[in-house]
């Protein structure tokens, strides 16, 4: 039976910059890094929650990152107070793509991207959203 979502995985062109962007700016924290066999690093774990993580691989080329094309869109990630949230980012120097706003499904979300350019919608659920309605 699949219990949830484990894990998203990136591979990122500057690992500092990941890093700086998911724990410093983001809050997320580093929980722990897994080395290839000949004791290289390989990959940082960032919790995101209980059992939730965010994997960040080393060795990426920067690319242009299109949301047209087929595959991976974006992260999203569930916020108490979109309106904190923005303002807590702008402090911490992260670039808003879009301002927090209330989508077609009544949620408020707003856009940012990390380093790489991978767009992450972050959202606070309304109780009069499909979302809220359909967890219930």
């Amino acid at each position: 039976m699949i219990k949830g979502i484990a894990h998203v995985a990136y591979t990122v062109s500057d690992m500092e910059k990941a890093l700086h962007f998911y724990c410093d700016q983001l809050g997320f924290q580093k929980a722990f890094e897994i080395r290839d066999d000949e004791g290289k690093p390989w990959i940082n774990y960032i919790k995101v929650s209980k059992n939730q993580f965010i994997e960040l691989f080393y060795g990426g080329k920067k690319r242009e990152v299109s949301q047209n094309e087929a595959g991976f869109s974006h992260l999203c990630l569930e916020v108490d107070d979109i309106q904190k949230v923005a303002e807590d980012l702008k402090k911490k120097n992260v670039v808003l793509d879009v301002e927090p706003k209330q989508g077609k499904d009544f949620n408020w979300q707003c856009w940012i991207r990390d380093p790489d350019g991978n767009r992450i919608e972050l959202m606070q659920i309304s109780e009069k959203s499909p979302q809220y309605k359909s967890s219930r």
